[in-house]
This record gives structure tokens, C-alpha cells and sequence, in this order.
């Protein structure tokens, strides 16, 4: 089967192997001199959807990282909720307080941009840009308590991208049911609803929000952003469209043969699911790394190691999961361990030496 696998970009991979080490944001010299007065104010230590508010900041500051984003932008992700925000009631800063320290620990391009980010309708935003809502120039006008706010053209490229980061960092299952047709959330009761509500669910990849992610990255094509702001390597560059019934497809056939809803004897069956999912969403890693290691184990290894590449490409482009099972970086490790058994490495034939694999070279 032809299958629609990326090519591993090199220079990608280079940008995002120092981001595995957990403590490359403290190396960071446009970052590091930021992160202890955000540490200090206990955002460790902050629930935040798959994780911890922590791990959500570094996270999008971590796919802006990989996607060259400037220094404000990169910034933005860091702080992008201190101020609070209508989707969280954490904050970190009080904006009537102490913008100024802020302004003074960053810069006023980088405080501009996280006050508006927080204060400004992010739903309204979001909605506006999927509708095409844009302005000649690239401009969006907002409305907040009676109020119009024009958002540069600038300022609306910064704020797609750091949504489309903070989007991929902490979508599952859990939000597509909460925050179910998001942005156009509906008001349903909690108890009604009580199996939905249930943390953190059965941590499904989100049905949905790759398709939202990939309209936000058609809107930077606009003739005014286009040239504002490093393009995203996901979607080819954010050049490629993906509709919400492929996404949904792929999901879907993903997760059958994670629950082993497939038959368990032979692979034949899980094997073509996958690249079924495959064919209908290229653009996440998690599929192809699982169809890898099924190629390997059926001793076809020239496809394995296409997949394996194709998903360690992936992982790369996105600096962040889209099956919140694991972390970011333990899928890239696992990949890598199947690309070098592809690549003419051990693969071990009996089940429990699966346990005793290991990376033997630094690729």
C-alpha cells in the first residue's frame, strides 16, 4: 500500500532532540532568566487537563521552541494564562497589580502580547478566524464589554500560533467531551453528565481538534500573516488541509487497535486498520510509530523503517504528543528504538526481550 509518509527532516530532529532533555528550558538564553519567577509562583504544582500547569507552559514553549518562533511569541507561550483567562481561574499575575513587573522581567512586546492573550475573548477569536473573519491586512476586530479591539496583523499571527501549540499540548478525550464542539461550547449539566466528567477518562486522542489546529494553520496562509512569524512545519507547513471526517476516521481506527478491538491472532487485520488511519490523517505521529513496530514484527523491515522515520518526523514538526498516554519524549524514544531495529538493529523474536531493548547509537 502506498502510504503517505514524511521523509525525516534532519535539521527538524536536530532542533528538537535538546528539547528532550527536561531541563533545556533553565539552558535557554532568551527563556532561562524568565523561568524561576513563573516556578515561584507554584505552577508545578497546579492541575492542568493531562497534567500539571508546569507541563502545559513548557510544553507550548516547547513546540514555539522547535517552530523558531521570536522571542516574544516564545514568551507568550511561557505566560500565556498568568494573567487568567476564561478557559482556567488560574492566576499567577495579577493583572491589575503587576503588569509592570512583568513588563519589566520580559520587555513590553512580550507583557503586550500575554495581556491581551488573556484578557482578550480567546473563543471569539478563535471562532472568528475559522470563519475567515480576517481583515485585508490580517487584522481581527474583537469585542469584549461593549468594546472593539483591533488586533494587529502581528498580534492575530502570534496569537494563531501560540493557540495552535497550546491546542496540541493538552487536547484528549476528556476536553472533547467538556468542551464538546469547542468553540462553540454548549452548557450541559455535570451530574447529567457524569461519566464525561470524569477525570481523566479513557485518555483517548481527540476526535477533533487536529482538523480546528489545522484551520488555524490554513488562516496563516492569509496574504497579510503569511510572512509575519516562522511557519509551523506541521500540515506541510501549515499548507495542507485535513477535514473533521478524516481526522475522526483515523481516530478512531487508531484506537480500535490500541483496545484491541482487532483480531489478536494474526496482525494482518490491525496492520491494514492502521494504515487506514494513516491514509486518512498523515499528520500525527502515533499511528505510524504503532504500524512500524507491526511491520517489524512481520519481518518488514524497508517498511518499518519508512514509518518509524515518518513518525519520528512527526513527533519532531509538533513538539508534542497527540496521544496523551505518554509524554512527547517517550514516543520518540520508542521510535527510535523501532527505526534502529528497521535499520538493520536487534529486534527481539520472543515477547519478554521487548523489556531489555535499548537506543545503541546517538542518531
Amino acid at each position: 500500500m502506498n502510504l503517505p509518509f514524511h521523509p525525516l527532516d534532519p535539521a527538524l530532529f536536530a532542533r528538537a532532540q535538546p528539547l528532550l532533555d527536561d531541563e533545556w528550558l533553565s539552558h535557554d538564553p532568551e527563556l532561562a532568566p524568565v523561568l524561576p519567577t513563573v516556578l515561584a509562583r507554584n505552577v508545578g504544582q497546579d492541575w492542568h487537563k493531562a497534567g500539571t500547569f508546569r507541563h502545559h507552559l513548557v510544553g507550548v514553549t516547547r513546540s514555539l521552541t522547535v517552530w523558531q518562533q521570536p522571542r516574544d511569541v516564545r514568551l507568550l507561550g511561557l505566560l500565556h494564562s498568568v494573567y487568567g483567562n476564561a478557559f482556567v481561574d488560574l492566576v499567577k499575575f495579577d493583572p491589575a497589580s503587576e503588569r509592570a513587573r512583568l513588563r519589566e522581567l520580559v520587555g513590553e512586546s512580550a507583557e503586550h502580547l500575554v495581556y491581551l492573550f488573556c484578557t482578550q475573548s480567546r473563543t471569539q477569536f478563535v471562532q472568528k478566524v475559522l470563519a475567515h473573519g480576517l481583515e485585508a491586512d490580517g487584522s481581527l476586530w474583537l469585542d469584549k464589554d461593549g468594546q472593539r479591539h483591533c488586533l494587529s496583523p502581528y498580534e492575530v499571527a502570534a496569537f494563531i500560533v501560540v493557540s495552535m501549540a497550546d491546542t496540541i499540548e493538552q487536547w484528549f478525550s476528556w476536553q472533547d467531551d467538556i468542551y464538546s464542539r469547542f468553540p462553540q461550547v454548549q452548557h450541559r449539566p455535570q451530574a447529567v453528565h457524569w461519566a464525561a466528567s470524569l477525570w481523566p477518562g479513557p485518555m483517548r486522542p481527540t476526535g477533533r481538534m487536529v482538523h480546528q489546529i489545522n484551520g488555524l494553520a490554513k488562516a496563516l496562509q492569509h496574504p497579510g500573516l503569511k510572512n509575519l512569524l516562522p511557519m509551523p512545519p506541521v500540515f506541510a507547513h501549515c499548507s495542507q488541509y485535513l477535514s473533521a471526517a478524516n481526522e475522526a476516521a483515523a481516530a478512531s481506527l487508531y484506537w480500535s487497535v490500541i483496545q484491541q478491538d482487532q483480531p489478536l491472532v494474526d496482525l494482518d487485520v490491525a496492520t491494514g486498520v492502521l494504515e487506514s488511519a494513516v491514509h486518512h490523517n498523515p499528520w500525527v505521529g502515533e499511528p505510524q510509530m504503532v504500524l512500524a513496530q507491526l511491520y517489524l514484527a512481520a519481518g518488514r523491515h524497508q517498511d518499518a523503517k519508512a514509518a518509524a522515520a515518518s513518525a519520528l518526523h512527526l513527533f519532531s514538526a509538533w513538539g508534542n504528543s497527540w496521544d496523551k498516554r505518554v509524554q512527547w519524549d517517550a514516543w520518540i524514544a520508542w521510535t527510535r528504538i523501532l527505526l534502529q531495529a528497521a535499520e538493520g538493529g536487534p529486534w527481539p523474536e520472543r515477547l519478554d526481550k521487548l523489556n531489555n531493548v535499548a537506543l545503541r547509537h546517538v542518531r
